[in-house]
């Protein structure tokens, strides 16, 4: 590791950036929240249709479902980004992360608790800084665990259907240093890019990580590794915060939510 590597936000190798969670940005979605990881800004809604997939029908498949999108907005980028309905189709690097981010969520929700509906979770990236998915993934868990605890507050549904929550960091080689966040700077120039999703029991959901025209060891992998299972455990406590905040259904329910997610423990 080389102890001069100075990143350009000056943060320490292992610090993330600035992050902040606004719940309630969206009023007409069920569950939603702005998500800044420092000039990264993600809008995470999740909104509730009460009907299941036409192949869940067909298959007599019990439960719910649970799917996302994912758009880069037109003016979130330096150069503007053409809409993928004037291209007449979604880009293949959109398709892969909404994928991801429903994969994500569906490996910590429990479909058979919410009955035969399905949670849309939209990700709409307003300002685009590196690390866009990760901030999806993170943000889409805390819009849907805000959806489920008003189904639940509802009578909608019987039990709160989110096990643990899930979030996700990136992190890789910079410098010849694992580092952790990766702004758009960094991203550009690292020799390694990993993107990990992680639950708060510290398991593994998805590891994306490959060596950009360069190759990295087993010690360098297991160094980004520690470095994002820190950075997600930081970020479980901020999530459990922002759902905390969210919550307007009366003390009761608040005090049932504090305790499902272990607030102040």
């Amino acid at each position: 590791m080389d102890c001069a590597m100075t990143r350009p936000d000056g943060r320490d190798a292992a610090k993330l950036r600035e992050i902040s969670f606004t719940p309630n940005i969206a009023p007409y979605a069920m569950g939603s929240v702005l998500v800044s990881f420092g000039n990264t800004r993600v809008i995470c809604a999740c909104s509730v249709e009460e009907e299941v997939p036409r192949w869940m029908k067909q298959q007599g498949v019990k439960g719910g479902w649970l799917t996302a999108e994912y758009s880069m907005l037109p003016y979130s980028t330096l150069e503007r980004k053409q809409r993928d309905i004037t291209r007449g189709k979604i880009d293949g690097r959109s398709s892969e992360i909404q994928r991801l981010i429903g994969r994500a969520l569906r490996a910590v929700v429990d479909l058979k608790k919410i009955g035969q509906r399905t949670l849309w979770i939209d990700c709409d990236v307003l300002q685009a800084d590196g690390g866009t998915r990760t901030a999806s993934i993170t943000g889409a868990c805390v819009a849907t665990a805000i959806a489920c605890n008003r189904l639940l507050a509802a009578g909608k549904i019987k039990d709160f259907p989110i096990h643990q929550l899930v979030a996700a960091v990136s992190c890789g080689i910079y410098q010849d240093n694992a580092i952790l966040d990766l702004n758009y700077p960094e991203d550009k120039d690292a020799t390694v890019d990993f993107n990990v999703v992680m639950t708060e029991s510290g398991k593994f959901v998805e590891v994306q990580g490959s060596g950009e025209e360069a190759v990295f060891s087993a010690e360098e992998m297991s160094a980004m590794l520690a470095l994002a299972k820190e950075g997600i455990a930081a970020l479980v406590e901020m999530q459990k915060q922002a759902i905390l905040a969210a919550d307007r259904v009366g003390a009761a329910a608040l005090q049932d939510l504090a305790s499902v997610f272990g607030a102040g423990r």
